[in-house]
């Protein structure tokens, strides 16, 4: 993208991902036009402050109940031209829309066919909703190039991307992915069992949205990187690894075949991974502090504990079997995290009964292990979910 005015949709505005783009846009009124705004729903006087203050032309929900509520709110904020929309095809619509750049920060695999719908439209996506990988698969891919398109958001594979600029494809030797290692680093299994919604949600160096936020205690999230690196930057599972690096500085490396590693490391900030996906391949000045080094630090990395955090364990296995596995981990997991959070399930049973839906549904999955639609993904979610569902419920 060059330094001209560039239009961009925002979906997930409202969430961490959504609100941290428009601040990095608000420092840069004269580089982006925001053309469309989208959230679920549950925010919905921050949604219409939000297209007050950047005089959106179109806001879309996904809850299409909220709509009256929406155009209410719009009305009160001000913004009296604004088109609203509602449902999931009213958010895939503008998503599809040919803005420059579409900043998907959905949580979830409802955000997959907006992110098709994007790369459609020969937009940018810059790519927050790692769940469009995990569970789209080929279907994500198959709709456009994915170097040329897609603009890695997630703060570990914008470091491996900004890291490769140093390299080509056949000199990467190997990826390495950090973690912090969560609120539980360091403990074993056993210490893990009476863990509470509220301390899991305590994350020490990074404040995200509630799902986001118990994936990384698990270290699920880092299961669901791995995958997403592996198809993002084409490198096979068994030359991904992943380091626990407590203090969040470096945000993950590539090391080439002549033994050099290329890491990108700032302090913890979303909006510089942010802002590079909205204006790639050039960089905004003024995003984010830098480290300071005239100040004494100390970086330290530490192997992964899999015993204690079997979750990137069994994200590789998934990932070695087929995107089917890849789809019914991450559904099967959203379920898990949302029955922790209402106090349906302990804190092990989330990876635990992910483990058990694999199980039970294993078989059915090896037969064609690639998806012939976005409908058949969502079947194969759907029957995960179920089951999911189905098990805590009897625990």
């Amino acid at each position: 993208m060059n330094q001209a005015n560039s239009t961009v949709v925002i979906l997930g505005s409202t969430g961490s991902i959504g609100t941290q783009g428009l601040d990095v846009i608000a420092r840069h009124r004269d580089r982006f036009t925001v053309t469309g705004l989208a959230a679920g729903g549950a925010h919905i006087d921050l949604l219409a402050q939000q297209a007050a203050q950047f005089h959106v032309p179109e806001v879309a929900v996904f809850d299409a109940t909220k709509v009256p509520q929406l155009k209410a709110a719009l009305e009160q904020a001000g913004a009296h031209h604004t088109r609203v929309t509602g449902g999931a095809d009213a958010v895939i619509s503008l998503a599809g829309s040919g803005a420059g750049v579409v900043l998907n920060g959905i949580t979830g695999s409802i955000g997959l066919e907006p992110s098709i719908a994007a790369l459609q439209a020969g937009s940018q996506l810059a790519l927050a909703n790692k769940e469009s990988v995990v569970a789209g698969g080929h279907l994500l891919f198959d709709a456009r190039v994915r170097q040329q398109q897609i603009n890695p958001v997630d703060s570990e594979h914008s470091a491996i991307w900004q890291s490769l600029r140093s390299g080509t494809h056949g000199e990467v030797a190997k990826l390495v992915v950090t973690a912090s290692g969560g609120p539980f680093r360091g403990r074993t299994r056993a210490e893990m069992t009476d863990i509470t919604p509220e301390q899991a949600l305590n994350h020490p160096t990074w404040h995200m949205g509630p799902v986001v936020t118990i994936n990384s205690s698990t270290l699920m999230n880092k299961g669901l990187e791995v995958i997403e690196a592996s198809r993002l930057f084409d490198v096979p599972p068994d030359r991904i690894e992943v380091t626990v690096h407590p203090q969040s500085i470096v945000h993950s490396m590539v090391e080439f075949q002549d033994g050099a590693t290329i890491a990108q490391a700032s302090p913890p900030d979303m909006r510089l991974p942010i802002a590079l996906g909205l204006s790639a391949p050039d960089r905004m000045d003024h995003v984010a502090a830098a480290c300071d080094w005239t100040k004494a630090a100390t970086w330290t990395f530490e192997p992964l504990d899999d015993e204690a955090f079997p979750a990137v364990s069994l994200a590789r296995h998934c990932l070695a079997a087929s995107e089917k596995h890849t789809a019914v981990l991450n559904a099967a997991n959203e379920q898990a995290v949302h029955a922790f959070l209402e106090h349906r399930l302990p804190y092990l049973g989330i990876v635990d009964t992910v483990q058990r839906v694999l199980d039970h549904m294993d078989a059915e999955m090896r037969g064609n292990p690639l998806f012939a639609s976005v409908e058949e993904m969502s079947q194969i979610e759907l029957e995960a979910r179920r089951l999911a569902d189905d098990l805590i419920n009897r625990q």
